[in-house]
């Protein structure tokens, strides 16, 4: 009897452990019927992840029947009932429904795309993965009112609602966090220091003034990159792509693109993962050979010897400062007076006469450590670095750059939770050979001289002129003769490519600028700390509340090529804290955000960036929002803004912080003779001098007004921004929606930052009296009768007239002209609007298409001498359709945009751009076997090639093939 009931027992518990604990087996697959990898299947505490195949197994707990829950980022999650032991599972994600994707970033919690308080856009793996673009990065371009510009291959810098050129520092572009910002810079190079593309989840970009979370900078906007955690997404992938590029100047060339990704979790408390990325390309080369005036760069008609001193915009060493004058040559070497004068440039050189080698090259790698003491999300420890080196050109704000053998490094820790994270990274850059075009050019020019007659260009070509058989009556009659002179006077100097010009051009180039060379020096870093709190756990969920802060500290190294640090270091500190407050009511369908954040410089007033936004849900299933905001954004100027100080021609380049004008001391001492009297006169120019005793330069030598310079020392730039939404979807079949996204904004700027061209005498003052009529007894005085008098009243005084009118004792100008680094007196005003449509149309195919305008306007209260670098068009169209499934593993997407033509405003060139319509295509074919998708496609398929700006190499076509391995 008790062998019986031992047995019974036995069999018992038996029973009960297999019916307390059964494992389930089961594959998932994506819509297509592909395994679908690294899905998260959960049941009460445990969970599992799908494999390569798409196979899982899961222990469940308990009695059956139960549910177990699939899901996978940015997919809708999948409930499926177990009823039996030994029940096979399959299941199917589908990816989220546009408008149901979840953001962090519109409010730094996770949050519905539909709930977002602000207009947000959004760029998923589902995008990433079926862009018609050579990356990921350059696909943000097909996103409603979002613009790139491309300033070299691999170079684009992205933006939203205009003022921006290549150094856009008013757009915040951020990786897991981290500010990818150059240090020297204030701004990120793209993705050139950015993402792999196996390595990138998803893109969240936020356009408009974003100061009120995200502090400093955030004027125009700001885009967060968020990479795969190594938990989630495991294994090797690897990415081969190839094709070549096409343009007119450069011809067809080959390009490499290589990538790989390895992440491995090796418990559910560590994982990691290793990110390397080459690509190699060539260049799309500049020759720009418009002509541009040196004083505005305003791009007007002129070509090679018409008019003599023609500035092209991509020729280097022909700037109006080492013109010759013709009437001078003929006096000073010849001893005759010729009847006529001619101001004649000399020849330059090409652009890519002034480079190493026209490719381009870049190599990022990355790595992270995570670890997780409590085996999930509530805590979480991250070590993580990354680097970028390479070749590029980049064109500046007042020239053109080729960044050779650049590195970009950031490291970081950061610990986050549930409820908080708190970070700190160092981001530190290296300039190593580049080199500013500019210089190297007008350098060459000057040596190239060493060959000419007496080493002077202009003697030759004025004999070339007389051997011609030239009228000097009449110099410019005859362009064949005016351009044999040229060839003359050019055939004693340096020729590229010539042994010569080689030598010349290594040593300028390898020469640092404050030692009579073009080269580069930048070792900039700064180091940042930012942490978050949200309290809403604590406050039984009745609100959202948050509250964070950051520090940074720049610590800029140029050795005096980029800032006035040849002799006392820079260090810059700036901190910022905030605060968020975000309440649902009425079931939920309104929702209130307010926010408030305070930054302050050590070199500029302390700024309050509020924010105020209003939701609410209409419609049964709340999915049809409108929302109004107002949002605020600043922009500290860059730290080049602040501390600026170069010269690259006859200008020298100032920034107007006080910090660096108490640094400046240009000139020295000079004795006069005054009423007799041998007298030494201050001639020194000091940063207050150049902030109150300069004039107007165009006011002095060209329309000889006098107006003085009444800019003051820089500050932060502010914008407030007044925003309308509407975000909705509808139902049009069983199975099929249709999206809509509606905005519209305007905005009110102030104090925008530019250059103002001044010049400053080195002796004396000007306006001494300020704006009046002298009396009879000053009009009386000789000392102020040998001063510059222009309707009764003293423009400047006897020694600034000296100073105008003479050359000091080394035969150096007693006036110095500057570009000053200001703010606008200006009020401008931008508005705009954009609507965006999605849907699916024959079933299965994606169809999207979006709009925007925008524009702008602005009183002028600078003489005319400012314009804003608006640099964007007024009317934009893009349009995307495609199939992921036409037929079996094979799938195709089409983009097309249409860009309206627009005005470009930079130090460097003023000009007009063209419309242009691009079109980007590519196929795709997968083979689930081997894990692996091809891609054929193209971009700019029309052929046709543009410039994004005047003075940047013309965008001609790109063709390529790619194989994906694991992605």
């Amino acid at each position: 009897m008790l062998k019986k009931q031992l047995v019974m027992i036995v069999f018992t518990l038996c029973a009960i452990s297999t019916f307390a604990q059964v494992k389930i087996k089961g594959v998932v697959y994506n819509e297509y019927l592909e395994p679908f990898y690294n899905a998260k299947i959960t049941s009460g505490s445990n969970s599992a992840l799908s494999d390569m195949s798409g196979n899982f197994e899961i222990t469940i707990k308990g009695n059956l029947p139960q549910t177990i829950e699939i899901s996978a980022f940015g997919h809708q999650t999948e409930y499926v009932d177990v009823e039996r032991v030994g029940q096979k599972i399959n299941v199917i994600l589908k990816e989220n429904l546009l408008l149901d994707q979840v953001v962090i970033s519109a409010s730094r919690v996770p949050e519905r795309i539909i709930e977002s308080p602000v207009t947000i856009e959004r760029f998923g793996l589902t995008d990433i993965r079926r862009t018609t673009s050579n990356s990921f990065y350059d696909g943000l371009v097909s996103l409603k009112g979002i613009n790139a510009r491309e300033g070299s291959y691999g170079f684009k810098s992205i933006n939203t609602r205009g003022f921006a050129d290549f150094s856009n520092s008013r757009f915040v572009q951020m990786v897991d966090g981290m500010d990818t910002a150059a240090p020297a810079l204030n701004f990120s190079a793209g993705n050139l220091s950015g993402v792999n593309e196996l390595d990138i989840n998803n893109v969240e970009i936020l356009p408009g003034a974003s100061s009120a979370l995200y502090g400093a900078n955030a004027y125009n906007g700001i885009m967060l990159m968020n990479t795969k955690s190594p938990f989630d997404f495991t294994g090797i992938s690897t990415l081969f792509k190839t094709g070549y590029t096409s343009q007119n100047l450069a011809g067809d060339n080959l390009f490499y693109d290589l990538s790989a990704r390895l992440a491995y979790k090796f418990s559910e408390s560590f994982a990691a993962k290793v990110n390397f990325s080459y690509f190699e390309a060539a260049e799309w080369l500049a020759n720009d050979t418009s002509n541009k005036l040196i004083d505005t760069n305003e791009i007007t008609e002129g070509v090679a010897n018409s008019p003599l001193n023609y500035d092209g915009v991509n020729i280097y060493g022909d700037e109006f400062n080492n013109s010759i004058s013709v009437q001078d040559i003929g006096r000073r070497f010849f001893g005759i007076n010729l009847p006529q004068d001619a101001r004649v440039s000399r020849t330059g050189f090409a652009e890519r006469d002034l480079l190493m080698d026209d490719k381009s090259k870049n190599l990022k790698f990355s790595t992270s450590f995570h670890y997780r003491p409590f085996k999930d999300e509530s805590l979480e420890l991250i070590l993580a670095t990354r680097l970028a080196m390479g070749n590029n050109l980049l064109q500046g704000s007042s020239s053109r750059f080729s960044q050779r053998d650049y590195y970009i490094g950031q490291s970081k820790f950061e610990v986050k939770g549930d409820n908080f994270y708190v970070r700190t990274y160092y981001t530190r850059n290296d300039a190593g050979r580049s080199y500013n075009l500019d210089i190297t050019g007008a350098l060459l020019t000057a040596r190239s001289s060493a060959g000419n007659t007496v080493g002077n260009w202009g003697v030759d070509y004025l004999i070339g002129l007389d051997r011609a058989g030239v009228d000097f009556n009449n110099l410019t009659a005859d362009t064949d003769i005016l351009q044999s002179a040229r060839e003359y006077a050019d055939s004693f100097t340096l020729q590229p490519g010539s042994n010569g010009f080689r030598t010349e051009f290594e040593n300028i180039t390898s020469t640092l600028i404050t030692e009579g060379g073009s080269r580069i020096y930048d070792r900039s870093s700064y180091s940042h700390i930012d942490g978050n709190y949200n309290f809403t756990s604590l406050i039984n969920d009745w609100a959202d509340v948050q509250v964070g802060g950051s520090f940074r500290q720049y610590n800029p190294d140029s050795k005096g090529t980029i800032f006035n640090d040849a002799t006392q270091p820079i260090t810059v500190n700036e901190y910022g804290i905030y605060s968020q407050i975000q309440k649902k009511l009425l079931d939920d369908r309104l929702k209130l955000t307010a926010s408030i954040r305070y930054d302050k410089s050590q070199n500029f007033d302390g700024n309050y960036s509020p924010r105020f936004a209003v939701n609410y849900a209409l419609g049964e299933d709340k999915n049809h929002i409108i929302r109004a905001s107002f949002q605020t954004g600043f922009r500290n100027p860059t730290i080049q803004e602040q501390y600026l100080f170069n010269q690259p021609g006859r200008k020298i380049n100032v920034g107007t912080s006080r910090a660096n004008l108490d640094r400046i001391a240009i000139g020295q001492d000079i004795t006069l003779n005054v009423l007799g009297v041998p007298t030494v006169i201050d001639g020194v120019i000091s940063g207050d001098d150049i902030i109150n005793n300069s004039l107007l330069t165009e006011t002095v030598f060209t329309d000889f007004t006098y107006v003085k310079s009444e800019y003051e020392e820089i500050k932060p730039e502010e914008v407030q921004t007044i925003e309308l939404g509407y975000r909705s979807m509808f139902g049009i079949t069983d199975t099929n929606n249709i999206n809509i996204d509606i905005n519209g904004f305007y905005s009110f700027h102030n104090d925008f930052v530019f250059f103002q061209d001044i010049v400053t005498p080195k002796l004396g003052q000007v306006y001494p009296f300020g704006n009046r009529q002298l009396t009879a007894a000053e009009l009386a005085d000789p000392l102020i009768q040998a001063g510059n008098i222009v309707d009764g009243v003293l423009v400047w005084d006897a020694f600034a007239q000296y100073a105008f009118t003479n050359l000091g004792p080394s035969g150096e100008l007693l006036v110095q002209e500057f570009n000053i680094v200001t703010n606008s007196k200006s009020r401008v005003n931008s508005f705009g609007a954009s609507v965006a449509l999605s849907t699916k149309i024959f079933e299965s195919f994606d169809l999207g298409l979006n709009y925007s305008y925008i524009d702008f306007t602005f009183d002028d209260e600078d003489n005319g001498f400012f314009e804003p670098n608006f640099n964007t068009p007024k009317h934009t169209v893009k349009a995307q359709f495609g199939n992921n499934n036409l037929f079996k593993n094979f799938g195709f997407n089409v983009n097309a945009r249409w860009l309206d033509k627009y005005r470009w405003v930079s130090p460097f060139v003023k000009g007009n751009v063209d419309a242009r319509t691009v079109l980007d295509a590519q196929l795709n074919y997968r083979i689930p076997s081997i894990k692996s998708k091809f891609k054929i496609g193209g971009t700019n398929l029309l052929g046709k090639e543009f410039q994004v700006a005047p003075g940047t190499g013309n965008i001609g076509s790109l063709y390529y093939i790619s194989w994906t391995i694991n992605d």
